[in-house]
C-alpha cells in the first residue's frame, strides 16, 4: 500500500465521494491528455517554420532532428509502461508533469543555448550543434508529453472502467479532439502575444503548477486500492454478455506481442500515428503546394474535430456490444479515405475525403486506442503492454514528418509518400478481419 502523500486515501478518501470516482479519474484523464499537447505534433505544428529560422536548419535537417529525437523516446517508452506497473498513475501523473513544465523551459532557451555553444566552436560546427540541442529537446518533450504523459492519462481509464470503458473514454474525448483541433490556433495565439519562446514558457509553468498539483490530487491507480470495483457499485453485468467483453486470464507483456491481434491494432495505431503526425508538421508546406492559404488549411481541423467527436461517441456507446476488429475495419478504411482525400486535395472532392476520413479515423482511434489493450489483455500488465504500443506509435510518428520531408525535397512534391500512405491502410483493412480478441481462446 502507498504512504505519505500518495497514499490513495490522502488527502480524502474517493469512496465517500457522492458519485462513482471514476468519472473525476476520466475528468484527470482528460486534462492530462490535454496537457500533453506541447508535445504532440500538434503542438509543434505552428512551431516548424519558426524553429526552421532560429536553428537555421533545412526542412529535412529539423525534420529529421525529430526523427531522431522521436524514435529515441519511443525506445524509451517501453521501460516507462514497466514504471507505470510499478509506481502506479499518481505518481507517474505527477512525474510527466513536472518533466513536462522543465523540458519546455529547456526548449524556450534552446535555440540561445545552441548559438552560445556554437559561438565557442569552428564554423563548420553551428549545424550540428543546432541539431543536437533541438534533437535533444524534441527527445525530452516527446518522452515525458507524448509518451508518459499520454500513456498515463489513457490507461488510467482502463483500470477504472469495464463496461463503461468506452463511454468514459469518449466523453472525455469530446474535449480531447476540440482541444486538439483549436490547439494550433491557440498557440499561434500564444506565439503572437509572448514570441515563440515566452509562449513555450508560458506552458511550462501552466503544465507545472497547474497539471501537476490536480494529478496528484485527482489520480488513483485501480478503485481496488480505493474500496471500490470497475464501473460503480451500482452496474451489474448483463445476463448475455459479449464474449468479448471476458477476461478470462492476465497476459503478459510477452505473451501479448506473440498474438496476431496485437500487431493488426498496433500497426493500424502506428500508421494513424505517422500520417496524423506527418502532415501536421508539415501543415502549411502541404497547403501551400495544393494552393491553400495557412488560415484556409488550419482551419480545416475544425470540421475534422466535429466528426471525430461524433464517431467517437457514437463508438464509444456501442463498443462494449460489438467485436473490436470491426471497429479497427472502419477506422482503416476511414485512413483509406483520407489519405486518398489528402493526395488529391487539390480537387473539388479531395477536401471533404480528407477531412471526413481523417476525422473518422481520429474518432475510433480515440475510442478504441483506451479500450482494446485491458480488454484483450487484462489490466495486470496494461502499463508494460501499453508501453510498447505507445512506443510503436511514437517511433512512427517521428518516421512520418521525415519521409514527408525527404519526399518533398527529392520530388518537390507530397504525392509520392501519399501514394504510399494510401497503400498502407488498404493492407491494413485485410488484416482487421484476422484480429480476434485472444481471451475467445483462453
Amino acid at each position: 500500500m502507498r504512504g505519505g502523500l500518495f497514499h490513495p486515501s490522502f488527502p480524502f478518501e474517493p469512496k465517500r465521494l457522492p458519485f462513482f470516482y471514476g468519472w473525476l479519474i476520466a475528468f484527470g484523464s482528460m486534462m492530462g491528455t490535454l496537457f500533453s499537447i506541447p508535445g504532440q505534433t500538434m503542438g509543434f505544428s505552428v512551431f516548424t517554420e519558426i524553429l526552421m529560422g532560429e536553428f537555421q536548419l533545412s526542412r529535412v535537417a529539423l525534420s529529421s532532428a525529430y526523427f531522431v529525437g522521436t524514435v529515441a523516446s519511443g525506445l524509451t517508452l517501453p521501460f516507462a509502461g514497466r514504471l507505470f506497473d510499478f509506481w502506479g498513475a499518481r505518481k507517474m501523473i505527477v512525474l510527466s508533469a513536472l518533466a513536462t513544465g522543465l523540458v519546455l523551459l529547456f526548449l524556450s532557451e534552446s535555440a540561445d543555448l545552441a548559438k552560445g555553444i556554437a559561438s565557442r566552436l569552428p564554423e563548420g560546427w553551428r549545424t550540428a550543434v543546432a541539431f543536437i540541442v533541438i534533437g535533444l529537446g524534441f527527445y525530452l518533450i516527446r518522452l515525458a508529453a507524448q509518451g508518459i504523459l499520454t500513456m498515463t492519462s489513457r490507461n488510467v481509464v482502463g483500470k477504472w472502467f469495464d463496461l463503461r470503458r468506452g463511454l468514459a473514454m469518449s466523453l472525455s474525448g469530446v474535449f480531447i479532439s476540440f482541444g486538439f483541433s483549436i490547439a494550433p490556433k491557440v498557440l499561434d495565439l500564444l506565439i503572437n502575444r509572448f514570441e515563440y519562446d515566452g509562449a513555450w514558457k508560458f506552458l511550462a509553468l501552466l503544465t507545472i503548477f497547474v497539471m501537476a498539483p490536480l494529478g496528484w490530487l485527482i489520480f488513483r491507480d485501480n478503485p481496488e486500492e480505493c474500496g471500490m470495483k470497475m464501473d460503480g457499485p451500482n452496474v451489474e453485468r448483463p445476463k448475455k454478455e459479449n464474449p468479448d467483453m471476458v477476461i478470462y486470464r492476465e497476459y503478459t507483456r510477452n505473451e501479448a506481442v506473440r498474438t496476431f491481434s496485437f500487431h493488426a491494432f498496433n500497426l493500424s495505431f502506428a500508421f494513424f500515428a505517422m500520417y496524423s503526425t506527418a502532415y501536421t508538421f508539415h501543415i502549411e508546406s502541404i497547403g501551400a503546394e495544393f494552393g491553400f492559404e495557412k488560415a484556409t488549411i488550419i482551419n480545416l481541423f475544425i470540421p475534422m474535430a466535429a466528426i471525430s467527436v461524433v464517431t467517437n461517441l457514437f463508438f464509444g456507446w456501442i463498443n462494449s456490444h460489438i467485436r473490436l476488429k470491426y471497429m479497427l475495419l472502419f477506422m482503416n478504411l476511414g485512413a483509406l479515405l483520407g489519405t486518398i482525400g489528402l493526395y488529391q486535395l487539390g480537387s473539388s472532392w479531395g477536401v471533404p475525403a480528407y477531412v471526413i476520413g481523417t476525422g473518422i479515423t481520429g474518432g475510433v482511434f480515440s475510442s478504441l486506442s483506451g479500450v482494446v489493450w485491458p480488454r484483450f489483455f487484462g489490466r495486470r500488465w496494461l502499463g508494460s503492454i501499453a508501453g510498447v504500443a505507445m512506443s510503436s506509435m511514437v517511433i512512427a510518428s517521428g518516421i512520418g514528418p521525415w519521409m514527408f520531408a525527404f519526399s518533398q525535397q527529392i520530388t518537390g512534391s507530397y504525392s509520392l509518400i501519399l501514394i504510399i500512405c494510401i497503400s498502407l491502410p488498404a493492407l491494413l483493412c485485410v488484416g482487421s478481419f484476422f484480429a480476434d480478441n485472444p481471451q475467445r481462446r483462453s
